[in-house]
């Protein structure tokens, strides 16, 4: 029988934690390393920088031909423009408030403030790591209203393949829109050849990029041992703080925000729907995936719920796609985590710019598996940080990534039925929770 990802994921993190704290304590009193140690750790890093450079490498075609191929599809559905609407109205709401409470956590619990020792021996996991690099992402986290400014040159390149070359990615994510929204514009013929282009290059990069994550478990493996092996059980202590947040982020954001957006735009009692979704909710927790969870969520939201097909088989594919709550907010609050931990400040203006790519970022890679670790990669480039730092920081994150993947995806799940138990009832449905939940 095939083993799942998932699970191989896990068995890499379980010989990962093994292999890394058994050599922390074998040599944690040794002043010089010995020779196998440096060698494991080398050769680890060679493992996981190959997988961070394959991801990195698909980030420019995916972020583009999913944006496009969304937007394309999205602008030609003339009979729904009102519903578009919609959905994108309570979409972008949710978002922006999902993403606040996550910046508003991170900030708060500060996770990332750790003490100095404990830092330095991250950054030493990385034999590469550059002082004056970080040091120069200081600076620019730091530059007020002139990084705001910059956020929206940076939205329009003035060549586009040098945008991409460079890191901007900012400006190809407005591109693609704009590009995309365009091409819903165009005669019926011209449309569907473009839409049929760009779609089967699409195909084309989420299979690259679901081959590239079938190697997860190796660069996992490669990422977080050299960080366990230098750091020890420090890191566990600093990523329960971390996990802590994300979780109290995630639970603010569907136990108050989802609950007032019901019972404030649609007049929905929180209780009744969230019995009508829990088995949608149990699925997505666990195969963390919303579109492996979406005919289980549609049957809910169609028949438990009461959406009509109509609205329900519009709203709920797009969603699954494009509306990611839970992933927006965890994207927020691993980079300024990691900026906490790297001693990086990150200003008003660069948090902002955060949340902007968290928002674009979460729709344009949401339609692969461990999307998030993706976009992270993308919002890590955007503000600045080192590259030194996102391999470290990826690899610190993904020790705690599993279950705050199956909690986020379940998150994920239930925004989309809020938003279509709520266009519903503005579409003039009331026959909402008729059948026995």
């Amino acid at each position: 029988m095939k083993t799942a990802l998932h699970h191989k994921i896990l068995l890499s993190l379980i010989l990962s934690f093994t292999l890394g704290l058994l050599a922390n304590f074998e040599t944690k009193e040794l002043e010089a390393k010995p020779d196998w140690f440096h060698y494991l750790v080398t050769s680890c890093q060679f493992i996981g920088t190959l997988f961070l450079n394959a991801l990195k490498m698909v980030v420019v075609p995916l972020i583009m031909t999913s944006i496009i191929c969304g937007i394309a599809k999205i602008g030609g559905e003339s009979n729904f423009k009102r519903l578009g609407l919609k959905t994108f109205g309570f979409y972008t709401l949710s978002g922006v408030l999902a993403v606040t409470v996550g910046l508003l956590c991170v900030n708060i619990f500060q996770p990332g403030i750790v003490d100095e020792d404990i830092r330095d021996k991250m950054l030493q996991s990385h034999q590469a790591f550059d002082t004056e690099k970080l040091n120069s992402a200081m600076d620019r986290a730091d530059n007020g209203w002139v990084n705001l400014l910059e956020i929206f040159h940076r939205m329009i390149p003035t060549n586009l393949f040098k945008a991409g070359v460079e890191g901007q990615l900012l400006g190809l994510i407005f591109f693609s829109l704009l590009f995309g929204f365009f091409i819903s514009r165009l005669p019926q013929k011209g449309k569907q050849n473009q839409t049929e282009f760009w779609e089967s290059l699409n195909s084309v990069i989420l299979s690259l990029t679901n081959f590239i994550i079938s190697f997860a478990p190796y660069g996992i493996f490669g990422l977080v041992t050299p960080t366990l092996m230098t750091v020890g059980v420090d890191t566990l202590s600093v990523m329960g703080g971390f996990a802590l947040t994300v979780l109290c982020g995630l639970l603010i954001h569907s136990l108050i925000i989802l609950p007032l957006l019901l019972r404030v735009l649609g007049k929905i009692n929180f209780i009744n729907h969230l019995q009508a979704m829990f088995p949608a909710l149990l699925t997505a927790f666990s195969t963390a995936s919303s579109s492996a969870t979406l005919p289980l969520t549609m049957k809910c939201v169609t028949q438990r719920v009461g959406v009509s097909q109509k609205v329900g088989s519009f709203t709920l594919p797009l969603g699954a796609t494009m509306n990611m709550d839970g992933t927006a907010l965890f994207e927020c609050v691993v980079v300024v985590f990691l900026a906490q931990l790297f001693g990086i400040d990150m200003s008003w203006s660069v948090q902002f710019s955060v949340v902007v790519m968290a928002l674009l970022t979460s729709v344009g890679v949401a339609g692969i598996p461990s999307a998030s670790l993706v976009a992270i990669i993308v919002i890590l480039q955007a503000v600045g940080f080192p590259e030194e730092t996102i391999g470290i920081g990826v690899g610190i994150v993904y020790v705690v990534d599993r279950i705050l993947d199956m909690a986020r995806t379940a998150v994920n799940v239930f925004g989309d039925s809020c938003a279509a138990a709520v266009i519903g009832k503005s579409e003039g449905e009331h026959d909402y929770y008729a059948t026995k939940v």
